[in-house]
């Protein structure tokens, strides 16, 4: 299916009346993939309303509302806080490249700021986060893809992770939780939106070298259904250039065991992030497992990953990494002294 084109876009046709009679707030929200109540709140608080009101009251677009409409959404998604965008917008589109202050000799915003984006519990963040924050609350679907593909592309991934993706989802998580059932659409579309992000990482770095050695396996315990954090190490993997093997959510013990045995893994990924769901037993297993010839046989490495193995220092055989880059760090590791002993035992068998 084609998205509907946004405005100003090239190739877009005025609907019918439109030039004549202007547009009317759910088209444009429509357009720019806004919440209807979203402009009509920038309509009552900040003046970002049409130039004339059908009727004297129902609201109709023109072009040149629209444009402030999108100068506005730019800005905010941007991480402006609405006041100041609003002002920005209204006086017109300013080139492209970074953000002005509100005024010019303002000194620059810092990297961190207290706020929150569209009432998101955001705190102390980068400013990126109640940009993103401001876009997933607008359902903003375009402004979200831009924005993580452009932080990625400039902050690299474990960076956009732990300071942007992770921030941001835990806000909207916390929102939803304190909401009832509001916010549910608005962290399933951000979710979504991350996990584009994350697979394109993953996809574009297929093309690189990768490492000769056996697989690393990433997956859920049972019952768990929190796939992100895993997809954000497979992601970092490919750009090592590390071989992966994803499973995903809720992988069955039976399922998990055949593929140790089949792959012969470097290491194991059990995530959990919850302790309710966090499964020893099966890291135990997993952890005992061997393979090959008898008089060779081979373990693997497990890393218990998320908040749900808290406890204990693991037993040997396990490994508990503190985030994103510790994990990383320690995936390399692994593969390269399994590469190491791969070269070496072949240099040995040639030379017997």
């Amino acid at each position: 299916m084609n998205e509907p084109a946004q405005s100003g876009e090239a190739g877009e046709a005025a609907e019918p009346g439109e030039a004549a009679h202007g547009v009317t707030t759910g088209a444009v929200a429509r357009r720019l993939g806004v919440a209807p109540t979203t402009l009509r709140s920038w309509d009552r608080r900040y003046g970002i309303g049409p130039a004339t009101r059908e009727d004297g009251r129902h609201r109709r677009w023109t072009s040149g509302d629209i444009a402030v409409l999108q100068e506005m959404c730019r800005l905010t998604a941007s991480g402006v806080p609405p006041a100041e965008a609003a002002r920005a917008a209204r006086a017109g589109p300013v080139p492209a490249g970074p953000v002005p202050s509100a005024s010019a000799s303002a000194p620059a915003a810092p990297a961190r700021q207290p706020g929150s984006g569209n009432g998101l519990p955001l705190g102390d963040v980068r400013q990126e986060c109640r940009g993103l924050g401001r876009a997933a609350v607008r359902l903003d679907s375009p402004t979200m893809d831009e924005m993580l593909g452009s932080l990625i592309g400039e902050y690299g991934l474990v960076t956009t992770w732990e300071e942007v993706m992770v921030p941001t989802l835990h806000a909207v998580g916390r929102k939803w939780e304190t909401s009832g059932d509001q916010y549910v659409e608005v962290e399933h579309l951000l979710s979504w939106h991350v996990s584009t992000a994350l697979r394109r990482v993953s996809i574009g770095a297929l093309s690189g070298p990768r490492a000769s050695a056996p697989p690393i396996l990433l997956a859920c315990v049972p019952g768990e259904q929190h796939t992100l954090p895993l997809e954000a190490l497979a992601a970092g993997l490919a750009e090592l250039g590390l071989p992966a093997r994803m499973f995903g959510a809720a992988v069955p013990p039976e399922a998990l065991d055949q593929a140790v045995r089949r792959t012969g893994p470097v290491a194991v990924v059990l995530w959990a992030q919850a302790r309710s769901t966090a499964h020893h037993a099966l890291a135990r297993h997993v952890a005992d497992t061997t393979w090959g010839v008898k008089g060779a046989r081979a373990r693997t490495t497990v890393l218990l990953a998320g908040p749900g193995w808290a406890g204990p220092v693991p037993a040997p055989g396990m490994l508990r990494p503190g985030g994103l880059r510790e994990a990383l760090g320690l995936l390399r590791g692994l593969c390269e002294a399994a590469t190491t002993a791969v070269a070496g035992s072949g240099a040995a068998a040639q030379r017997s």
